[in-house]
């Protein structure tokens, strides 16, 4: 595997999970950063990225082609989740969830047991 992030060609996360967090991280409030109109109310309290709260979920802010090569679009302003998402190899660890995130699109596993962190990924993980 290349010194980059797997993150950069693979983007499963995003086109797998609810990515929902406090509405307070919105742009809508004093000190929030994520894009409103980028996202729909779920709850009183919770908000997700559109497009995570479908039965095949893509976020919206996901720009490329799952597998191939991706970036996120409103990087510098995703919510917490991303922002605490564990990718592949982050600090040497394997990540659970990037795996069958992986698996749900096809891809295949990344190498267990990853000997060294891997970059910090330019999208949202």
């Amino acid at each position: 595997m290349s010194d980059h992030s797997p993150c950069l060609n693979c983007g499963a996360c995003c086109a797998t999970f609810r990515v929902s967090f406090y509405w307070g991280e919105t742009d809508s409030t004093p000190g929030g950063d994520v894009p409103t109109h980028l996202t729909e109310q779920i709850t009183p309290y919770r908000a997700c990225m559109q497009g995570t709260n479908q039965p095949k979920p893509r976020c919206v802010g996901l720009l490329g082609t799952v597998g191939e090569g991706v970036r996120c679009s409103l990087y510098e302003q995703r919510p917490s989740p991303c922002r605490e998402f564990p990718y592949h190899g982050e600090n040497g660890q394997d990540s659970p969830d990037c795996q069958r995130a992986r698996a749900a699109h096809g891809l295949p596993p990344l190498p267990s047991n990853p000997t060294r962190p891997r970059l910090i990924p330019i999208i949202a993980a």
